[in-house]
């Protein structure tokens, strides 16, 4: 078939000639503008909650055994009782929002703008709390009730669905939060969809991107970690690396499992208690998760940020020489954190657990020089084994640390990580969103939307 060039006077007339998908446009990366800034807001008010609760922590450290679970208790019920939406992590919810069996009259249940604000405030209410929750996580549903709140404003004919709007609010998110608007393009086309509608992606990826400036022109254009500074690579690293990998992939795929049976509910006396006493038990969870900050002198509390940095700048060695320690406590307290029905994510944790990881091996060896470089590795592997979604985890984490000298070990860590994980653990992300789709059985229809999420 004989093929015909493009009529260039008569395409840019018929793209000019009609207003309204202009306006399309125009609407679509304002809320982009306004879900980057909401991202920029949390990171700050969260910021705030962590810095106040460092305060009482240093001066009132009795306080937290009461503060704590309080603080817990009280936002586990305001959740439970008028915000359901707004638990857990965020990233499940959008996951079963995008789901085909979610009627677009029930996109409320899971995504909305109530529930963007209320996830911002009880999020670092959690924080406050000492619970050891990222911000990351929550920043996806954050973004995603932004920018759906745009798609009843779009014109009947528009080809931007609420499927895709959801999509590239999730990626916005992550590329708000950790200034990697690469990570955000990736995490929407590996964990959120398959696949963007050809005639619309160029917009929605340039929402993407424009949340992402936002955070930059705020907090300026740094890596999220700072620039790692690792030695001339060579065989020597092989060895150390390949235990790293193998010890978060397998340690991600446990975490992953257990949240996910705690999730789901088993027949233990913890879960039948959780289920009669959701209140009761988000503060025994709480009180558990002070218990263990206080052991560890604090370093389990809250995301785990001021702990990661410091051991990639080589200023700290958390646990100290007891290596397994503050990896394991920290398993443990992020556990529990989520179990509890906090609203929070494990991004951040996540990656704090895998610095330990690279930490101890380091420290087991005796190889401080390949301290960075093994640090760097655990961080993508354990965020790669409990994702599962290793191009998303390499990606942030090179973004991140400005780790460009590794791209290829930090890729063969997150590929080989995510397979160890998928033998042990189902994908998180999907077996939570398949809880949250159980809502839609005792739920009322919320928010009505136009379309259905297109596959």
């Amino acid at each position: 078939m004989q093929q015909h060039e493009p009529d260039i006077l008569r395409n840019l007339r018929a793209e000019l000639g009609d207003w309204r998908p202009w306006l399309d446009r125009a609407l679509v990366l304002a809320a982009a503008a306004a879900a980057g800034l909401l991202v920029v807001s949390f990171t700050w008010l969260a910021g705030q909650a962590l810095h106040a609760f460092n305060l009482l922590w240093r001066h009132a450290p009795w306080a937290l055994f009461v503060a704590g679970p309080l603080c817990a208790a009280a936002i586990a019920a305001i959740t439970r009782r008028w915000l359901p939406g707004a638990g857990a992590s965020g990233i499940p919810q959008v996951m079963a929002a995008l789901d085909t069996a979610t009627p677009p009259a029930q996109y409320g249940l899971f995504v909305s703008l109530k529930i963007s604000l209320a996830k911002v405030l009880l999020s670092s209410a959690g924080l406050l709390a000492g619970l050891s929750l990222g911000r990351e996580g929550p920043s996806v549903q954050v973004a995603a009730g932004v920018m759906l709140a745009v798609r009843p404003w779009l014109s009947p004919r528009t080809v931007i669905s609420a499927h895709g709007l959801l999509v590239a609010g999730g990626a916005a998110g992550v590329a708000a939060a950790f200034n990697t608007p690469l990570g955000g393009v990736l995490f929407a086309i590996e964990q959120l969809s398959r696949s963007l509608n050809q005639r619309s992606s160029g917009l929605l990826i340039s929402a993407i991107v424009l949340a992402g400036l936002i955070a930059v022109s705020v907090f300026g254009n740094l890596a999220y970690f700072g620039v790692i500074r690792v030695p001339a690579l060579g065989w020597s690293l092989l060895g150390p690396g390949l235990l790293v990998t193998l010890a978060a992939g397998l340690l991600g795929g446990l975490f992953a499992r257990l949240l996910v049976a705690s999730m789901a509910g088993t027949a233990d006396r913890f879960s039948a208690w959780r289920q009669r006493y959701p209140i009761r038990f988000a503060a025994g969870c709480a009180l558990a998760v002070a218990v263990i900050g206080a052991a560890t002198g604090g370093a389990t509390f809250g995301s785990g940020y001021e702990h990661t940095r410091a051991l990639l700048e080589g200023t700290e060695s958390v646990g100290g020489h007891q290596p397994g320690v503050f990896v394991l406590l920290k398993f443990a307290a992020t556990w529990l954190s989520s179990w509890s029905g906090v609203p929070g994510g494990i991004f951040a944790p996540s990656l704090s657990i895998g610095a330990g990881v690279g930490q101890d091996v380091a420290l087991l060896l005796g190889r401080p020089e390949l301290a960075t470089a093994l640090i760097a590795m655990g961080m993508v592997a354990f965020l790669a084994a409990v994702t599962q979604a290793p191009l998303t985890a390499f990606i942030i984490v090179m973004e991140m640390v400005a780790g460009h000298a590794m791209v290829l070990s930090l890729m063969a860590s997150a590929l080989l990580a995510s397979l160890v994980s998928r033998q042990i653990s189902r994908p998180l992300y999907e077996a939570l969103a398949e809880l949250q789709l159980r809502r839609l059985e005792t739920q009322a229809p919320a928010v009505p939307a136009r379309d259905k999420p297109r596959a």
